[in-house]
Parts: C-alpha cells; sequence; structure tokens
C-alpha cells in the first residue's frame, strides 16, 4: 500500500481492531433516531502499519490496490465511480470535493462545493457531476467549473438523489415530498408527497421506484404515477441500507430493543416476484453497507462500520471464511460503492482516506470509458533557449526582428498615406451604467467582449447596432443614445431611484405632471397596474367597488375599493396597492392560474406578461363578479327603469356579462340548447396561412364577429345516438353587454403577423380613400399628402404618422338581428352623420360601443418587458381633479402618465407594441347608472371587538374602546403611532466608487397600530392597541424598535389584542373621513405602509414641524429629551 502524501501525524498507528463494535450511525439517517445508540468514545488508536513496496493481487479475490488522502482529518462523506470516465469523486463532510484518475488514484481535481454543509450524494452525468447537500443542488464540469446552481428551501434536509433518465431527477430528504427537477430548464416540475420523515435512499429498476424511509419502511412506487405500489416493513427501528438486483431486494438496518436501537444481523430478503420476504441472511458483521456485486452470481457485499466485509449468497448461507478486513486510518468506515465494472470497491474513512480494493492488478472503473481530458501543459517552458551569437538563428523566432533593412510592409510615402483607425465607440451598456466621480468613470463589466480585445469594423453602420436590445431602463434622467429610436422614450420600464431618504427626494412630477394618481411598481406581482387604472377610469365600476362592505378578511371587491379612494384623494402623487396584492395572494385561484409571480421571475421576465395579464384580466372580473354576489345590490345601484338585475346575478355581471346561446347539432339532426354567459371575448384569427398568402382584408369587425359567434367542428356526446359524435357547434347572442372586454390572444408570430398585415392593408386603403396610391416602399411627404387632401392645400386628412400600424376602430356598430344573428361594423364620425345618433338607435337593437382603453405589451429584452395602458378619461375625471370638461387620451407606464393622441392608442408597432386587452364601452354609459358613492364604513367599527387570539389575557388591556358618547369629530386630535416587521430585506449594490446603491427596498407590513385620545376625560389613553395578524412569512420581527416579539401575530400562540389588518384598517379611514387631525412623528412613513391616503390638513407630523430648510430631520429621542425631559428607548433611529 502506498501511503505516499500522509499527514505525518498519522504516520504511526496501531493494527486495525476488528471486534464488534456498536452501530454507528450512517449519513443517510436522521440523527435523533440513535439517541440511545453508546458509540465508542475513544476511537480506534493509530500506529504504523508495514507499507507493502508491491502489491500481488490475486485475480478474482479482492485485495487493496491503492489509499490515498482526500482532505486530510475530515470524514470522507460520500463516494461515487464515475460512470462516464475512469475517476473516482469523494465528497467530505466540509463540502469538499476531491476526483482521483485511474486506479494509481491520480488526485485530477478538488474543490469546494458547499462552505458549510456535507456532501449527501454524487451522480455523474455526461457533461458533469451532480452534487446534492443539504438544501442545494449544484451541478460542476469535472474540472470544478459550475454549470447551475439550484438552491432549495432553507427548510429542506435532502439526503438522496436519483436519475431517472438523462434530463430527469428525483430529490428526497427527511420532509414529506420529493422533488422532480428538470435537467434542462432547472425548474422543479412535480412534487410528490411521501409519509414523514421522509425518503434517504432511492433505487430504481424497470418496474419500480425503491424509496428507503429512516422508519425502516421500504415502498415500491410505479414509474409513472410515483404511487405506492407495496410495502415492506424491513426492520422495526430504522433503515441503513438496502439494494436491488434482478428479483431480490437486500436491506439492512436496526431493531427496537429496550435499551434503543442494535444493529440486526439478519439481512431482510424479499422476492419482487411474489412480492413477500424469503429466508433472513444472518452475517458474522454489523451491516452498515451493502451491495449486490453481480459478476458470477448474486453475491452480496456487506460492510460494517468498522472495516469487517463479508461476501455472501443472498439465498444461501454466510461463511465466516468470507470475511476480509478493510484497515481504514480512521476509526470508523464512513461510505462505500462499487464501480460498474465490479472490478473495484472503494471505501472511505472518518480521517478522510480513501481506500480502493480490486480484484485485478489492472481494473478498469467502466466497461467502456471515454478518454479523459487533462490539462495542456505549459508551452512556455518547453520552448528551447535561443543563442544569440549563433549567425543562422532565424529571426522568426525574435518578436521583434533587428534588422536595420527596410521592410516588405515599408511603403514609399509618394504612394501611401497615414489612416490611423478610428477606435471603436465605447458599448452603449457601459455608457448607460457608468458612475462618475470626479473625471473618472466606473462601469461594471457587461460581458460582451473576450478580455484585452477590442474588435475594429472597417465599415461603421447604424445597421450593425441592435436597436431592440440597447433599450435603456429608464425613459427619463438617462442621455440618450443615438441609435436607441425603436421604444419610444415614455413606454420604456420605469424604475425608481432610491436614496438615503428613501423615496422622499425622488422626483415623481418628472414623471406625472397630471393630478391623476400612478402606481408604485416595486411591490411583488405589480404587473397589475395598468389594468386597476383601466378598472378604475370605468365610472359606472368605480363607484360600485367604492360602495362595497363587507366581512370577508381577504375580499378583493373590499381592498380595490379602498385603493380606489386612495385614487380619488391623491392630487398626482403615486399611490401603492400593497392590501390588494397581499389580498390578491391569498386567493388559491389566482395561485392555481399561475397568476402569483416570484420576484426572480418578475425581475427577470421570465413570465410571459402578455398571457398572464389577460389571463388576470378574466380572474379579476369573476372573482368581483362573485364577490358582488355575495351582497345584496346597494339600493343607489338599482336603475331608474326597474330592477338593476336578474335574481342571484351581480352588478359587475349586468356590467360586462354577455348572455349567449350555445347550440349543437349532431349529424343524426338532434339539436342541443344550452344558454350560458361570459364576461369577456378572445378574439379568434382566421387561418393565418390564407391571409399570409393573398393577403386579403379583414375588418376588425369581421374578426371581433367570429369571435363572438363562433362556429367550430367537435367531438361531442349525443344522447340520442348514446355515442360521441361529430357535431356543429355554434353561438349566438341573446343580449349584449354593457362594457365589452376583449383578449387579443396575440401569443405567437402568427398572431402578430396577422395583426402587422392588417394594419398594412388598411393603411393602403386609407392612402387611396384621401385619392392617392402608394408602394410599399415610399413614404409621403407632407407637402404631397397636402396635395391629396385639397386642391387648395389645406390638410384634411390624417398625417401619414396617424394612419401607420392603425387596424382598431374608434367604434364599433351591433346590432340584434331578428333571426338571433348579430351583425357587427366599423363606426366612423361618418356614419354618425349619416345614421344619426347612436342613443337613438337602441330601440332597434344597435349598439355602438367607443373604445375606452387598451392594454399593450411593451417588448424590450433589457428589462424583461412592461404592461402599459392608453385610457380615455372622461369628463368626469376631469371634473374632479382639474375642474375642466373634456375628455382626453392618457399613458399609464405605473407612475408615469402623460397626455397622448388618441391615434396613438390604436398604433400598435408589433416589433415592440404587442395589443393584449381592449375595453369598449357603450355610448352614454354613465347616463343610464346613479354613480352616487356612499361611504359604507360605519362608527360602529370603532366599538369594542373580540381578538382573534385564542390565549389573550383578559388582565393585558392596553387600550380602552371607545364609547358612543366619545365618538370622534372633525377638528379632533388623534395620537398615532404604527409599527412594522420585515417580510423581505432590502436588495442593494455596492458600486465600484465605494457608494451603496439600493436595488429594491425592504418590504414592510404594520404589525401593530395604536391611536390615542387627544381631548376629553380620557385625553392621552388609548382606544386603539391592535396587533396585525399576518400569514405571511416574517423575516425580520425589528424587536429592537418595535417591541414585536416572534409568536405575537400568531392567533394560537399570541396574548395580545390581535385583529386582521382590514378591521384596523376601516377603524383608520373612518377617522381620515371623520376629519380627525393625526399627531405623530414620521407618519409619512407610516401611512405608506398602512397603504392609506391622508389630506396634508389632517396631519400634524413633528418630523416636519421641528424641521429646519436645509437641515436633517430631528429624531423623535431628542424632541422628547428637549421638551419634555423624557428618555424614550435609547435604540430608536432617528428618523
Amino acid at each position: 500500500m502506498n501511503f505516499e502524501g500522509l499527514d505525518p501525524g498519522l504516520a504511526e498507528y496501531a493494527p486495525a481492531m476488528h471486534s464488534a463494535l456498536d452501530p454507528v450511525l450512517d449519513a443517510h439517517l436522521n440523527p435523533s433516531l440513535l439517541q440511545n445508540v453508546e458509540l465508542d468514545p475513544e476511537g480506534v488508536a493509530l500506529e504504523a502499519l508495514p507499507v507493502q513496496e508491491s502489491v500481488h493481487i490475486m485475480e478474482g479475490v479482492y485485495s487493496e490496490l491503492h489509499s490515498v488522502v482526500a482532505e486530510v482529518g475530515v470524514p470522507v462523506s460520500v463516494s461515487h465511480f464515475d460512470l462516464h470516465e475512469e475517476m473516482l469523486w469523494v465528497g467530505s463532510h466540509g463540502g469538499h470535493a476531491t476526483s482521483f484518475f485511474g486506479p494509481a488514484l491520480e488526485r485530477y481535481s478538488s474543490f469546494q462545493v458547499n462552505g458549510s454543509d456535507d456532501i449527501r450524494q454524487i451522480q455523474s452525468l455526461e457533461n458533469g457531476i451532480l452534487f446534492l447537500t443539504k438544501n442545494n443542488l449544484k451541478y460542476m464540469a469535472r474540472g470544478g467549473l459550475i454549470i447551475f446552481d439550484y438552491l432549495l428551501d432553507e427548510n429542506e434536509d435532502m439526503h438522496s438523489l436519483l436519475l431517472t433518465d438523462s434530463s430527469t431527477l428525483l430529490v428526497g430528504g427527511l420532509q414529506n415530498h420529493i422533488l422532480e427537477i428538470d435537467l434542462n430548464t432547472v425548474q422543479e416540475t412535480q412534487k410528490y408527497a411521501v409519509e414523514t420523515p421522509g425518503v434517504t435512499i432511492m433505487r430504481q429498476t424497470n418496474r419500480f421506484f425503491f424509496c428507503g424511509h429512516t422508519s425502516g419502511k421500504v415502498s415500491l412506487r410505479d414509474l409513472r404515477t410515483f404511487k405506492v405500489e407495496h410495502e415492506f416493513d424491513a426492520f422495526s427501528g430504522s433503515l441503513s441500507d438496502f439494494d436491488v438486483h434482478g428479483n431480490l431486494l437486500a436491506a439492512c438496518g436496526f431493531s427496537s430493543r429496550l435499551t434503543g436501537l442494535a444493529c440486526d444481523r439478519f439481512l431482510k430478503v424479499y422476492d419482487l416476484r411474489m412480492m413477500r420476504a424469503i429466508t433472513p441472511l444472518q452475517v458474522h458483521v454489523d451491516p452498515a453497507f451493502l451491495r449486490f456485486i453481480p459478476t458470477y452470481t448474486s453475491r452480496l457485499a456487506i460492510i460494517s462500520q468498522s472495516g469487517q466485509c463479508q461476501f455472501c449468497e443472498p439465498t444461501g448461507l454466510a461463511n465466516p471464511a468470507d470475511i476480509f478486513h478493510v484497515n481504514p486510518v480512521g476509526p470508523l468506515l464512513m461510505t462505500f460503492d462499487v464501480s460498474a465494472s465490479k472490478q473495484a470497491l472503494a471505501f472511505g474513512d472518518s480521517e478522510g482516506c480513501v481506500h480502493l480494493w480490486t480484484d485485478s492488478p489492472e481494473p478498469s472503473f467502466n466497461p467502456y470509458s471515454r478518454e479523459t481530458e487533462f490539462a495542456l501543459p505549459c508551452l512556455v517552458d518547453s520552448l528551447p533557449p535561443l543563442d544569440w551569437s549563433q549567425d543562422l538563428l532565424p529571426l522568426s523566432l525574435i518578436p521583434v526582428p533587428l534588422t536595420t533593412d527596410t521592410l516588405l510592409s515599408d511603403w514609399p510615402a509618394a504612394n501611401s498615406a497615414p489612416a490611423p483607425r478610428r477606435a471603436p465607440p465605447v458599448d452603449a451598456e457601459i455608457l448607460r451604467t457608468m458612475k462618475k466621480v470626479g473625471f473618472i468613470g466606473y462601469a461594471p463589466n457587461p460581458r460582451t467582449r473576450l478580455r484585452n480585445q477590442i474588435p475594429y469594423r472597417l465599415k461603421e453602420s447604424d445597421s450593425e447596432f441592435d436597436s431592440f436590445s440597447q433599450v435603456t431602463e429608464s425613459p427619463v434622467g438617462r442621455e440618450e443614445e443615438p441609435h436607441l429610436h425603436m421604444v419610444s422614450k415614455k413606454y420604456r420600464k420605469v424604475t425608481i431611484k432610491y436614496s438615503k431618504l428613501g423615496l422622499e427626494d425622488f422626483d415623481f412630477k418628472h414623471y406625472n405632471k397630471t393630478l391623476f394618481a400612478g402606481l408604485e411598481p416595486h411591490i411583488p406581482n405589480a404587473y397589475c397596474n395598468c389594468m386597476i387604472q383601466v378598472l378604475y377610469f370605468l365610472e359606472p365600476v368605480r363607484c360600485l367597488i367604492q360602495n362595497h362592505l363587507c366581512q370577508k378578511e381577504f375580499c378583493l371587491a373590499c381592498e380595490l375599493g379602498f385603493l380606489f379612494h386612495m385614487l380619488d384623494l391623491s392630487r398626482g402623487d403615486p399611490c401603492q396597492g400593497n392590501n390588494f396584492l397581499r389580498a390578491f395572494r391569498t386567493i388559491p385561484e389566482a395561485s392555481a392560474l399561475g397568476l402569483i409571480l416570484a420576484d426572480s421571475d418578475e425581475a427577470s421576465g421570465k413570465g410571459n406578461l402578455a398571457r398572464l395579464i389577460q389571463r388576470w384580466n378574466r380572474f379579476i372580473l369573476t372573482q368581483l363578479h362573485q364577490d358582488m354576489q355575495e351582497l345584496e345590490i346597494p339600493q343607489a345601484y338599482r336603475g331608474a327603469g326597474g330592477s338593476f338585475c336578474s335574481s342571484g346575478d351581480s352588478v359587475i355581471g349586468q356590467l360586462f356579462s354577455c348572455e349567449m346561446e350555445n347550440c349543437s347539432l349532431c349529424r343524426c339532426g338532434s339539436e342541443t340548447v344550452r344558454a350560458s354567459s361570459t364576461l369577456l371575448f378572445t378574439l379568434s384569427y382566421p387561418d393565418g396561412s390564407k391571409s399570409d398568402k393573398t393577403g386579403k382584408n379583414y375588418d376588425f369587425a369581421q374578426v371581433l364577429k367570429r369571435s363572438i359567434c363562433l362556429d367550430q367542428n367537435t367531438q361531442a356526446w349525443c344522447d340520442t345516438c348514446e355515442k360521441y359524435q361529430p357535431t356543429i357547434q355554434t353561438r349566438n347572442i341573446r343580449h349584449l353587454p354593457d362594457i365589452l372586454v376583449i383578449n387579443c390572444e396575440v401569443n405567437s408570430s402568427k398572431e402578430a403577423d396577422f395583426w402587422r398585415m392588417q394594419a398594412e392593408v388598411a393603411f393602403k386603403m386609407a392612402v387611396k380613400k384621401h385619392g392617392g396610391e402608394i408602394s410599399k416602399n415610399k413614404e409621403f411627404a407632407l407637402a404631397d399628402w397636402k396635395e391629396l387632401g385639397s386642391p387648395e392645400g389645406v390638410l384634411v386628412c390624417p398625417s401619414i404618422e396617424e394612419l401607420k400600424n392603425v387596424w382598431l376602430p374608434f367604434s364599433i356598430r351591433m346590432k340584434m338581428t331578428k333571426n338571433k344573428g348579430l351583425d357587427v361594423c366599423n363606426w366612423t364620425d361618418g356614419d354618425e352623420m349619416q345614421w344619426g345618433p347612436a342613443r337613438a338607435e337602441e330601440e332597434h337593437g344597435v349598439c355602438v360601443y367607443d373604445l375606452m382603453a387598451t392594454v399593450v405589451h411593451i417588448l424590450d429584452s433589457r428589462t424583461g418587458g412592461s404592461l402599459v395602458a392608453h385610457i380615455k378619461v372622461g369628463e368626469t375625471y376631469h371634473q374632479r381633479k382639474e375642474g375642466v370638461t373634456h375628455q382626453q387620451w392618457y399613458l399609464f407606464n405605473d407612475f408615469l402618465i402623460e397626455p397622448i393622441d388618441k391615434h396613438e392608442a390604436v398604433q400598435f408597432d408589433m416589433n415592440w407594441k404587442v395589443p393584449a386587452i381592449l375595453y369598449y364601452v357603450k355610448r352614454n354609459l354613465n347616463s343610464r347608472y346613479n354613480l352616487n358613492i356612499k361611504n359604507p364604513i360605519e362608527a360602529s367599527v370603532l366599538l369594542a371587538e373580540a381578538s382573534l387570539a385564542r390565549k389573550q389575557r383578559k388582565t393585558h388591556t392596553t387600550f380602552i374602546p371607545l364609547m358612543l358618547n366619545e365618538m370622534p369629530q372633525i377638528g379632533d386630535l388623534v395620537g398615532l403611532d404604527a409599527e412594522f416587521v420585515t417580510l423581505n430585506e432590502e436588495e442593494a449594490e455596492l458600486r465600484s466608487d465605494g457608494t451603496k446603491s439600493t436595488i429594491k427596498p425592504s418590504q414592510m407590513s404594520v404589525a401593530r397600530i395604536t391611536c390615542v385620545r387627544g381631548q376629553g376625560p380620557n385625553e392621552g389613553i388609548p382606544f386603539i392597541d391592535d396587533y396585525i395578524s399576518t400569514q405571511e412569512q416574517v423575516v425580520d420581527y425589528l424587536t429592537q424598535y418595535s417591541g414585536i416579539k416572534p409568536g405575537d401575530l400568531d392567533a394560537k400562540i399570541s396574548s395580545k389584542h390581535l385583529t386582521t389588518l382590514k378591521s384596523t384598517y376601516l377603524k383608520l379611514r373612518f377617522l381620515i373621513d371623520i376629519g380627525v387631525k393625526f399627531v405623530g412623528h414620521g407618519l409619512q412613513k407610516d401611512f405608506r405602509v398602512i397603504n392609506l391616503m391622508v389630506p396634508k390638513d389632517q396631519v400634524l407630523d413633528t418630523v416636519y414641524l421641528f424641521h429646519m430648510p436645509r437641515k436633517r430631520m430631528i429624531s423623535l429621542r431628542f424632541l422628547a429629551w428637549y421638551f419634555l425631559d423624557a428618555a424614550v428607548f435609547s435604540s430608536v433611529l432617528a428618523l
């Protein structure tokens, strides 16, 4: 044996001791299972063993060939023979991986896999090695480069993995589920439930998955469904190891004894054909590991942790003569593996040594191994020395030729002119991200070019730039590159720049010069901001939602009404949808539909935003419809002409629902008619192949009619034929909705090409209509348009820019025919002059719909894209906000709001601006409804209420609720303070100049709200002291500042007065609506997190009351000491 390279401290050790040891905990087991097992605390002493200069291997008999040190003193946790190359992989308890090449165990590579956790299993693949630790799966190349690093949940305790095919992996551990991971996409594709405490060993055959449980059971599961087919209760204590070969399953483990767990010397063997146990096999060692070694027979190798190894047949008797001894440097063997060729065995011990046993002098680990790639030798050291005295020395070996003669490249001055190559422009990404400190600029390396190499372009042209992929992130505040022309500046994704003061010094007015309120985008799942704005600017919907109030804790209609109230009160300041999105995340249907995005997916733009917002559109209408059905319709929403809607329906259903009649006609002649309703329609496009070839013109009205009155042939059940038959299914409209909602479903290039081609055809027809022809590659100048418009040069037709990329009409006309048909056509101002006002035609079943909003998906590879809305804001909103009566189209891009021309709302350049949702409303819709808003919040919300906490101490009263005679009046003072907990930590980066930049602020949630009386006999006594129950995971309770401790917000164990956020929110809303004045310190931040909009004349904030211009803010601690001579908690942060 060769022990070169060992620590000198290990040079002397005693002969190996093979006396029976107590069972030692295996790496696959839970440590809590062997609490009563006593281990030898002394271990085994280390003394010298004679090292043979040559090792003689007898053919067919396993003998030790080599021993090497993987990591001195660190126990080996796992070993694995590479299935593709002649390599042995070893993982340690310190998270370090080492590979050895060939039978000589030459060290090939060594690298750190995990800094704290041990490596629990290794699996070799074609292109790399998989390493499993406690809650991390890492795929690395054999040289140590990371291919991917997949982080599991921090609560996971993984122990085993199983490669089911080349791209699918099962990962299990001490939890009640097994994860299925797709190695191509590096995503979790399935989660299978298993019994507690989990699975620590997994095997596979062509019939079953075999799962070994720490409870001592082995379950056999179906390969497709993963359902349990059979189960073997092998051991009463715990399972140590098992293996499967052919029709046999062998297992070893521990049995329960009065004093604890004891190693069972009987191996349990099961026949997989009969699914029953056969005669147990008694062995002469304490089995900890076992493997089938099927060379000539199905023999078993049974290994004990003390180093004893025994070979035996699973159906025969064990012979003591078949025992051989492994001499570990440490006292225990920690791991064991068999090569694919069955010619080599590997053992790892507790002192970091690896022992290789083989049955032949020149073993191979695999039957067919590929060549291993080694690092190239250093070429510099292999160059021959140059003798400068040699006259025949080739000048080509010298970098710079030493000669005075004229070189061939030296052209005469008459035939040449100096023309140095101009330096290429600096990468636009570097300029965009550069931070200047003095005259020096710092920028992160975009990694777009090789190091120390700059390519030179001989011909500079603008076409070489990819203008679509070079879009800047923020629309305002950065210098515009000349080639960034595709995506308009106002349509790009907006981001908030955070400073030391947070949002206080961010200029939102720069993005929004109107008095309408934008919505902040940094909240999780804020992709729906544009749709919230669309619903808000639908006057009947806004009034209906704000009149709604129910008792449900998480009601989307209630939370949307609260948000609409904030948008009403705002005078241009942005609002947050925290509470609405918090309720949205708790709806099970939203999660089932995939509407809840993870932070990483939302930041990187992995989700398809167009599909996502269309699913969200359907979901929100359905959810509001259900929420409204649970309450009686408010009297304010009864129509002037009788009942507002039918029994069992909701007001949302009256506004959006379209009653339909679905007919199914079988070829036998039987017809089935079924009535239904829908809240929106999805566009169904004509056959793309035909339209692409012929360039056929389709009006939008034609496509819309095809989508509403859908005809299709499909297989359906026929009651007459009593079997599935080809049927013709038609859909007829019985009643048109007041608001027509359309999902565009432009989800592929096929639909995008259809929109693009129809816009081109419409453009040519519009040009022809105005008296001119236009070719494919020609554009008209403004003077040409004047000549086409009129001989006098008056511009009476739209400009060429207004006609480009337009296919969508501003108005459509629908008419119900007598034979249950539907006529749909585009409607223009000229048609209105011809047919008369649309209101008069409603008597004949004619309805005219005007475009009110379009939601578009902005394609941007830099930022992952975004969603914006074009909204036609009506007269009532302008009257309320700006005191004028007119209609205007606006662009809503989160907190960026800008007026736009009406043609911009229907122009869709499919390269970057894709339509997603359309909203059409009936003309004079508002006149049909009573739009009065009655505040549904009553004074009873301030009265005493029961706590949610089950263990609340009645003696622990911190407040006295208001009595009926104490109800606050307008102008009363109320002291307010709020405490918060952190749900998500702040994300920040450190710039190269040492300054800190906040990427995403911490997400806070209100945890406690206290209100104190400001007058009356009980002045200074709190009347609200509510702890807010939360179901979301809290990252930091901020106990040193807030006083909130873990458990205070849990209804099961809290002793505080616990309420829901909605209950406390209603109390504060009532106080705001009644007109009280709030007194506190830093109230602006408190109201922001609570999600309240409070008029400035109702706030007395000591932060600003004692603030001098251009000076820092004064802390509450200092104010209390200076004015009240009181020492408040010393750790309170200065605001």
